[in-house]
C-alpha cells in the first residue's frame, strides 16, 4: 500500500475512533436524561438528533472508507456507493441544518420574557416536530440525486466526461447543466443555512455583550455584590457552546463548500479525488469535533456520563 493511501486510510479511522464514541456518548447522556426525568428540552432534543446525524456521518462514510482503503471487504460496487453516498450526504446536511436550528432557538432563549420572541420560541418548542420534518424533506430532497447518478469503480469504461471523482465511486452526470445544477443546488442548501446561523451567533453574542455591560453596571452600583444568578449562568454556558458549535461549522464547512465550487467548476474528466478527499475530510471533521464541544460544556451530558460511569463501575 502506497504512503498515501495509507495517510488518507488513517485519517479517516482517526475520525472514526474520536467520532463514534464521542456521538455514542451524547446520545447515551440524552436517552438516560429521557429515562430519568420522562423529558427532554427542546434544546437537548434538538442536540440528541444533531449527534445522530454527526453519528451516520462518521459511522457511514469514514468507516467504510477505512474498509474500502484497507481491502477488508469490498463495499463500494454501484448498489453500496449509491446507498453510502445518500446517506452520507443526506447525514452531513442534516447535521448542518441541526446546527442552525440550534443556534436559532438558543437566540430565540435569549430574549427577554414577555416578548414577542420569547413567544415565538414558545411556539417553536410546540412545533419542533415539524421543524424535523421540513429539514428531513429538504435534505433527502436535495440528495436524491446520489441515487440516481452514483457508480461503482467497476464501472469506468461507462463514465460520462462530467463525471465526479470521489475515490471508491463516481458521480456520473449525464451533462455539463445536470451536474451545475446538482452542484448549485448543494451549495445554496448549505450557504443558506450558514448565513442564518451566523447571524443568529451576531444576535446572541450581542445579548451576551449587553447582558454583561448590564451585569458590571448593578454591581458597580452595589459596590461589587455577587449579582447574576445560576440560571443566567447556565443560559450563558448554553449559548457560548451554540456559538463554538457555529464557529466550527463555519471554518470547516466554509473549507468543504469551497473545495465543492472548485470540483464543479473543474471542467476536465473526472476531476481530482484529492478534492473529494479533503471535502469529506473536513465536513466529517465536524461530526468528529461537536461532540467534544457538547461533552466539555454540558452539564446534563456530564451529569448522565458521569451517572453511567458509576454504575458500571458499583
Amino acid at each position: 500500500m502506497d504512503s498515501e493511501l495509507l495517510t488518507r486510510g488513517l485519517l479517516y479511522l482517526s475520525l472514526a475512533v474520536a467520532g463514534i464514541p464521542g456521538n455514542l456518548a451524547v446520545i447515551f447522556a440524552f436517552l438516560a436524561a429521557l429515562h430519568h426525568e420522562r423529558r427532554l428540552f427542546t434544546a437537548d432534543a434538538i442536540v440528541l438528533h444533531l449527534a445522530l446525524a454527526n453519528l451516520l456521518v462518521v459511522g457511514v462514510r469514514c468507516v467504510l472508507e477505512v474498509v474500502a482503503t484497507f481491502q477488508i471487504g469490498h463495499v463500494f460496487n454501484d448498489a453500496g456507493c449509491k446507498g453510502v453516498i445518500f446517506v452520507y450526504r443526506t447525514a452531513r446536511s442534516l447535521s448542518i441544518w441541526l446546527t442552525f436550528v440550534l443556534s436559532a432557538f438558543q437566540s430565540l432563549s435569549v430574549a427577554p420574557p414577555g416578548s414577542f420572541w420569547a413567544t415565538a420560541r414558545d411556539l417553536f418548542s410546540q412545533l419542533l416536530w415539524l421543524i424535523f420534518l421540513i429539514v428531513w424533506i429538504i435534505n433527502i430532497s436535495v440528495s436524491s440525486p446520489s441515487i440516481v447518478f452514483a457508480v461503482g469503480t467497476k464501472n469506468t469504461s461507462m463514465l460520462l466526461q462530467n463525471s465526479i471523482n470521489v475515490q471508491f465511486c463516481f458521480i456520473n452526470f449525464p451533462s455539463a447543466i445536470v451536474k451545475d445544477t446538482n452542484g448549485a443546488v448543494q451549495t445554496v442548501r448549505d450557504v443558506v443555512p450558514m448565513v442564518l446561523m451566523t447571524t443568529a451567533s451576531l444576535i446572541i453574542l450581542i445579548f451576551l455583550y449587553k447582558h454583561s455591560r448590564q451585569v458590571r453596571t448593578i454591581r458597580g452600583g452595589v459596590g461589587g455584590g455577587s449579582g447574576g444568578g445560576g440560571g443566567g449562568s447556565s443560559e450563558r454556558r448554553a449559548a457560548i457552546t451554540v456559538v463554538t458549535l457555529v464557529t466550527l461549522y463555519v471554518v470547516l464547512y466554509g473549507v468543504d463548500n469551497g473545495l465543492w465550487v472548485y470540483t464543479i467548476m473543474v471542467k476536465q474528466t473526472l476531476s481530482s479525488a484529492l478534492i473529494s478527499d479533503l471535502r469529506i475530510f473536513f465536513s466529517s471533521l465536524y461530526a468528529a469535533m461537536s461532540p467534544v464541544v457538547i461533552i466539555v460544556s454540558n452539564k446534563k451530558v456530564n451529569k448522565h456520563l458521569r451517572c453511567g460511569g458509576e454504575e458500571k463501575t458499583g
